[in-house]
């Protein structure tokens, strides 16, 4: 397939932001432990959406791998928007749903209890790591820089995979310790 054009200044300014929101995000992840915001409604309806959101990012990113090994760029593209887009809700929810709900501690003992912190800990940090990487391998696709954009999804994507999935996980796994 014959690609537009590369853009790699819009695609290194798209690095800057990226680095940029990344480490934003860090930043209120680790605030939203300690801060508690009061806006008057109840957010704790959230964590099944949280789930969905997620379990949606990893249906669109198996869909994009899809669509890229039968070389559909468009289709492609358009399953990495909805990855994004979900991510990205999913993102909004869960920062709003920590600063304002109590956080909830794991409930089960033994072998689960491992599995649930082993899932829970590889979950965050792949997380938080992965976020700028993530948003620099998208622009990277995005402005077609492809051979780039290749060498870092290659790595990139299953991390993304990972963390889609495992979140939902444990969810399920924490569901019957929120408070009815």
């Amino acid at each position: 397939m014959k690609y537009p054009e590369a853009n790699e200044a819009k695609a290194t300014a798209m690095r800057f932001w990226s680095i940029v929101l990344s480490v934003a995000v860090l930043v209120l992840v680790v605030f939203m432990r300690y801060v508690k915001i009061d806006l008057g409604l109840d957010f704790s309806f959230l964590p099944p959406y949280h789930a969905v959101f997620n379990t949606l990012v990893a249906l669109f990113l198996i869909l994009a791998l899809l669509f890229i090994k039968r070389k559909n760029v468009i289709m492609h593209r358009r399953m990495i928007f909805g990855a994004m887009t979900f991510s990205a809700l999913f993102l909004i929810c869960y920062v709003l749903y920590h600063f304002t709900v109590p956080e909830t501690k794991y409930c089960g003992e033994g072998i689960n209890r491992t599995i649930y912190f082993i899932l829970l800990i590889s979950h965050i940090v792949l997380a938080g790591i992965s976020l700028p990487f993530i948003l620099i391998t998208f622009f990277k696709g995005y402005y077609f820089l492809v051979e780039e954009h290749r060498r870092m999804a290659k790595w990139v994507y299953p991390i993304w995979l990972y963390v889609a999935v495992t979140g939902p996980i444990c969810y399920l796994m924490l569901q019957p310790c929120y408070p009815n």
